[in-house]
């Protein structure tokens, strides 16, 4: 168990750097669309329909490659997977069009999400002993990977233009993600046995739920709506970030220090959320963040004209919008366990889908309709809002203890 304990920490730190590559897809897309539609004069909808697109894809895969990762293993799946995200970026280069743009980069999508998933739930599988630590380190990955690359990415987009930037980093996404990914496989059956035996504080049900008896369960239905409605906070700003601050004004030094502050926030709210809802409960943590990420939106909605307001709220943003996704992670393998929690997070984050359709397409036709963002920002705000009452431990409670 000594040599397992020690190689579940290494591969916490592939899973990290693999976050790390996937999320340009997600958090880098404002930087793409802003120079696409530059370039290439196309509208705003088609191309907040390419992120759409592409959220959708890369949620709806994660059931079925959840499912077959429960099964055969991680390491096959995520190869393929990897593939598919740099021949997308790749193939996405040579779009002529806004539907070229749309399929290509879509099928990038199916990657980034196969991929993103089975890695959150190599977390929980490893680590039931610190599922929100762990779960956290993983995600802070997929919420600051950008830190790392958006910089270089907004000089290649200047100086090269959008379809070399894309060529060239389909290769880097080759390079860093198959050798990573060979590392990848899941702990033995037992491995949550020897944990109790160890006398180690676990949270886990007597029940290992399949994804279809987990849909049956009340405690999903919130957590599915929560998850939505909180979702699209984030995805917001990483499909129109660029567009908001060029609407509200904002300066180009304060913009070039949200590159840098908003994903490093986004990625570390998820490890502090992670420790915080170990310490206090799931339940408790979310309503906290969202009802603040809430206030956030208000804020930025009603005075984010002025650039400090606009700075701070959106700094604050990142800083909370990136918990969701480890505590609805870590719910999901305290709730219906560990055992098919590949396949239980990949049909949990389908949401993500239809929280693409609200901060994608349905923003930028509020946009188109009331001629400022300022709408679809209220808007979330109260999203943000309706998710902390669905979180409220007098709603959202651990299913009955129930062995199989």
């Amino acid at each position: 168990m000594a040599s397992l304990a020690s190689y579940r920490w290494i591969l916490i730190g592939a899973a990290i750097c693999v976050k790390m590559v996937i999320s340009i897809y997600q958090y880098s897309w404002f930087l793409f669309a802003f120079s696409i539609r530059g370039e290439q004069g196309w509208s705003l909808e088609q191309i907040a329909l390419t992120f759409t697109i592409f959220i959708m894809a890369a949620t709806l895969i994660q059931p079925f490659s959840g499912i077959y990762a429960d099964a055969y293993g991680p390491r096959n799946i995520c190869l393929l997977s990897a593939l598919l995200v740099g021949g997308g970026m790749m193939l996405a280069s040579y779009a002529d069009g806004p539907l070229i743009l749309w399929v290509c980069y879509s099928l990038g999508g199916l990657g980034v999400g196969a991929i993103n998933g089975i890695s959150t739930a190599t977390a929980l599988k490893w680590f039931p002993d610190r599922r929100g630590l762990a779960t956290g380190l993983v995600e802070f990955g997929f919420g600051a990977g950008t830190l790392l690359f958006n910089h270089f990415l907004q000089s290649s987009l200047d100086l090269h233009g959008w379809r070399d930037t894309f060529f060239y980093l389909a290769f880097f996404m080759w390079a860093v993600l198959i050798p990573l990914i060979m590392i990848y496989k899941y702990p033995p059956e037992d491995w949550e046995r020897r944990f109790k035996a160890a006398g180690q504080k676990i949270q886990a049900g007597f029940k290992q739920y399949r994804p279809l008896q987990m849909a049956k369960t009340h405690q999903f239905l919130l957590i599915y709506l929560g998850f939505t409605l909180i979702i699209s906070v984030v995805l917001l700003f990483a499909s129109h970030m660029k567009m908001i601050a060029r609407e509200f004004d904002l300066p180009p030094a304060m913009f070039s220090f949200l590159l840098i502050a908003f994903p490093l926030g986004n990625g570390f709210a998820r490890i502090v959320a992670g420790v915080v809802s170990d310490l206090m409960g799931r339940e408790r943590t979310m309503v906290i963040f969202y009802s603040l990420l809430g206030t956030c939106m208000l804020l930025l909605g009603l005075f984010g004209t002025n650039p400090w307001v606009f700075v701070i709220t959106v700094f604050m943003s990142g800083l909370l919008g990136g918990a969701p996704f480890v505590l609805y992670a870590s719910v999901v393998g305290d709730y219906f366990g560990t055992k098919y929690s590949t396949a239980n997070w990949g049909l949990t984050i389908t949401g993500k889908a239809w929280a693409g359709l609200i901060a994608g397409w349905l923003s930028g036709f509020l946009v188109l309709q009331f001629g400022t963002y300022q709408t679809p920002l209220l808007l979330l705000a109260g999203c943000c809002f309706l998710a902390a009452v669905l979180a409220s431990p007098k709603l959202l409670k651990t299913p009955q203890p129930e062995r199989p």
